[in-house]
């Protein structure tokens, strides 16, 4: 029992030992793979030589690292064989990678979206039914910051899956104003009158060549198109000042802009004449009968008036009788 203690003492003391060893390597290694993420971020910074997408990624790169070789150190210190961690590695990462394969596929779209990059930081892009400003690509997500300042992260797998439509890529985009006049109006004079407004916006390109047409023959109005060029950053402040002069200074210049409407011509037939029209009816016929009951009874009403107006005449023709 003596030599069974001593021996339960020593592997308690030993386990002890390489315990206390393995989480004081875990800390330190923990703390190094933090400050080495945070120095690659920093030192990627103010590089101009390196894509601002490829920064945070780098930085979470080196800390993952990091933390796999703290984590074989470890296991070393409690006498695990280095070939026995990469068979072990190998065999964990094959069934995580059966367990987890949408997000591999995440870490594999964000390798290509790095390699061949269709998107970058800063930029505003359309991807499905995600659009925004992208801020940074992480190994798993895609963080956005949209137009009304809303957070989205997108899996990798979803941009990369997707139609990428890039709004800042190329460095200028056309811009159409759209504006309806009436069928009045002089067109020709409209059409030069909406090329020359667009290109006095000294923000609109010269090259391309400002241009005007008819774009559509509407219910209500002509619809004319002025199209120019102006660089991508401007475009939008450019857009808003030019809708807004088209509106104002088409009208300061005697033209119509008609809102949409429609004239109704009723036609009057002849049933429909004769249905809306009222007609006088007819007074109806008495009854035969009823007409000829009435006259004795009028005539002997008639007679007993008379007597009650005159007696004198009345009592003269009795005597006489």
């Amino acid at each position: 029992m003596a030599t069974i203690a001593e021996m339960l003492k020593a592997f308690a003391l030993g386990f002890g030992m390489d315990l206390l060893g393995a989480v004081l390597i875990l800390i330190v290694g923990w703390w190094v793979a933090g400050r080495a993420s945070a120095l690659v971020r920093h030192s990627l910074k103010n590089a101009k030589f390196v894509d601002a997408t490829i920064k945070p990624l780098a930085a979470n790169i080196v800390r993952y690292l990091i933390l796999i070789f703290v984590l074989i150190a470890v296991l070393s210190n409690f006498g695990v064989q280095t070939a026995s961690i990469i068979a072990v590695l190998g065999a964990a990462g094959l069934a995580i990678g059966l367990a987890l394969q949408g997000t591999l596929s995440n870490i594999a779209a964000g390798v290509m979206i790095l390699i061949l990059r269709p998107i970058k930081v800063d930029e505003f892009i359309e991807a499905g039914s995600v659009s925004g400003t992208v801020v940074e690509i992480t190994l798993f997500t895609t963080l956005f910051k949209t137009a009304d300042g809303v957070y989205v992260s997108a899996p990798n797998s979803q941009i990369w899956n997707s139609a990428i439509k890039n709004y800042s890529r190329n460095p200028t985009r056309r811009l159409d104003i759209k504006v309806g006049i009436s069928y009045d109006d002089d067109v020709d004079a409209a059409l030069d009158f909406l090329k020359n407004l667009v290109a006095s916006d000294p923000r609109v390109l010269k090259d391309p060549e400002p241009m005007s047409f008819v774009a559509n023959l509407g219910e209500s109005s002509v619809d004319l198109t002025a199209r120019g060029w102006t660089s991508t950053p401007d475009y939008w402040a450019t857009f808003w000042d030019l809708s807004r002069r088209s509106k104002t200074e088409l009208e300061a210049a005697g033209y119509a802009i008609p809102f949409p409407q429609r004239d109704l011509h009723i036609k009057e037939g002849v049933e429909t004449a004769s249905t809306a029209l009222p007609t006088k009816a007819a007074p109806a016929k008495k009854p035969a009968t009823r007409s000829t009951a009435a006259k004795p009874a009028t005539k002997a009403t008639a007679a007993k008036t008379t007597a009650a107006k005159n007696p004198t005449a009345s009592k003269s023709t009795t005597t006489k009788s």
